[in-house]
C-alpha cells in the first residue's frame, strides 16, 4: 500500500527523527501530568504559551492520549448558534466534578484552540464561538470510560450550553473529585546540546571508516509506545452536526478534520476594534490608504497580522470594501490584530481612522512602491 511505503519517511532524516523523538518524549511527560489528574488542555495551553511545543502537535497529542490511550468519549459538532457568554458557562461546568472535559475549537482565524471548559481564562482566547464552526468535545475520567452514558450526557449538555441553550445539571455530574485546579507550568524540553568538534578518527585496519554512534532504539521504542498518533475524527463526523458518540479513534488513513496550524508561536487575537467611516464613502482612496497603513505595520512587525471584518465577515481583499460602494459614511469596519506580542495597536487604530476619513491623502504621498515609515 502506498501509505505504508511512506509511513516512516519522517524518520528518514536526522531532523525528522529528532523532531519525532522530541514529540515522543513530550507525550511521555504529558502522560505523567495527565495521570496526576491535570486537564490536558491546561497542559497544552501552558506549553504553547512558553513555546516549548508547536501548534501542530496539539491534535496528535489529544488523539494519542485522550482517544487512543485513555478511550475518552468524544463527539464532533458544528455549532448551530454563536456564543460568547462564557462566565456563566464556565461557572456551571466548573461544578461538574464527575467528569474531565476538553474542547477543541477550530477557530476560523486562529486554527485549533484547545480549551478546558472549566478554566475561564481559556475562553478569553476563543473570545466567541461562531455559528457553523467545528468543535470536538472529549469527556472522561483520566482513565478508560468504556462508553459510560455519563460522559455522553456531559458532552450533549456542554454542546447545548455552547450554543446558548439552558440546561439543568444532573445530580450525577456534581459528585466526584475532578475539580478545576490552577495548572502548574510544564517545563520546556531542553534544547539539544551543541556537538563538540572531534578530531577525525583513524581508519580501521580493514580500510573502512569508524563505526557510526549507536542509536538507542530501545529508548525510542519505549517513547513511541506512548503514542500511535492517528488524527481524529473522520470527515463524515465533521460534516454531521450531531455525529454519533464514539470511543475508538478514527482510522489512520482518514482525512484530518482541518489543516494543522503552522509551526511556530501560538497565535492570539485582540478584541475587535471599531473604525468608523467618516468620509462620505469608503472609496478607492481610502482603500489605498488602508493598504499602505497595514503594509507599514506588518513590515515593522512581521509576526503580526491585521484582520479586517465588515458586517461579521472577514475581508480578505480590502478592495472589496470599495466595490459597489457598500461602505458609506457612518459605517464601521472592524479590525483585530493576530500574533503573539502586540505592538502599537492604538497607533494603528488612529492611522486607520484617519485613513477612513477625508484626510486619507496624507498616506498616499511618497514614491510608488515605497513602504511608509509610520511605526
Amino acid at each position: 500500500m502506498p501509505e505504508q511505503v511512506h509511513a516512516f519517511d519522517e524518520l528518514a532524516t536526522r531532523d525528522g527523527f529528532n523532531r519525532s523523538l522530541r514529540h515522543f518524549k513530550f507525550i511521555s511527560r504529558v502522560i505523567g501530568d495527565f495521570e496526576a489528574r491535570q486537564n490536558i488542555a491546561d497542559i497544552l495551553s501552558g506549553c504553547l504559551a512558553e513555546k516549548s511545543i508547536e501548534p501542530r502537535q496539539v491534535l496528535p497529542t489529544l488523539n494519542a492520549i485522550l482517544v487512543d490511550k485513555y478511550h475518552y468519549v468524544y463527539r464532533s459538532h458544528n455549532l448551530a448558534e454563536g456564543f460568547d457568554q462564557f462566565d456563566g458557562l464556565a461557572s456551571q461546568v466548573g461544578t461538574w466534578k464527575a467528569v474531565d472535559l476538553v474542547v477543541a475549537y477550530f477557530h476560523p482565524e486562529l486554527g485549533v484552540v484547545v480549551v478546558n471548559p472549566k478554566n475561564r481564562e481559556h475562553w478569553d482566547t476563543v473570545r466567541a464561538l461562531k455559528k457553523n464552526e467545528l468543535v470536538t468535545v472529549f469527556a472522561g475520567a483520566f482513565a478508560g470510560t468504556n462508553g459510560d452514558k455519563l460522559y455522553d450526557g456531559a458532552i450533549s449538555l456542554l454542546i447545548t450550553l455552547m450554543e446558548g441553550g439552558k440546561a439543568k445539571t444532573p445530580p450525577a455530574l456534581l459528585k466526584g473529585s475532578f475539580v478545576f485546579r490552577k495548572p502548574k507550568p510544564v517545563a520546556p524540553l531542553a534544547p539539544p546540546a551543541p556537538r563538540a568538534r572531534k578530531a577525525a578518527a583513524p581508519r580501521a585496519a580493514s580500510g573502512k571508516g569508524a563505526a557510526a554512534p549507536a542509536i538507542d532504539y530501545a529508548a525510542v521504542a519505549a517513547a513511541a509506545r506512548a503514542s500511535t498518533l492517528p488524527l481524529y475524527p473522520t470527515a463524515a463526523q465533521a460534516a454531521a452536526p450531531a455525529a454519533a458518540t464514539a470511543t475508538a479513534p478514527a482510522p489512520a488513513a482518514a482525512a484530518p478534520m482541518a489543516p494543522a496550524a503552522p509551526s511556530g508561536a501560538p497565535k492570539r487575537m485582540t478584541p475587535m476594534y471599531s473604525i468608523p467611516v467618516t468620509n462620505e464613502l469608503f472609496h478607492n482612496g481610502n482603500v489605498e490608504a488602508w493598504k499602505k497603513i497595514i503594509q507599514s505595520y506588518t513590515t515593522k512587525y512581521p509576526n503580526l497580522e491585521v484582520y479586517v471584518f465588515y458586517e461579521g465577515e472577514r475581508i480578505h481583499d480590502i478592495n472589496t470594501l470599495f466595490k459597489w460602494g457598500k461602505v458609506k459614511h457612518g459605517s464601521a469596519i472592524m479590525i483585530a490584530i493576530v500574533g503573539d506580542d502586540f505592538k502599537d495597536v492604538a497607533k494603528l487604530q488612529r492611522y486607520l481612522k484617519q485613513g477612513a476619513s477625508h484626510m486619507f491623502e496624507a498616506f498616499l504621498k511618497g514614491q510608488v512602491g515605497a513602504v511608509l515609515n509610520l511605526f
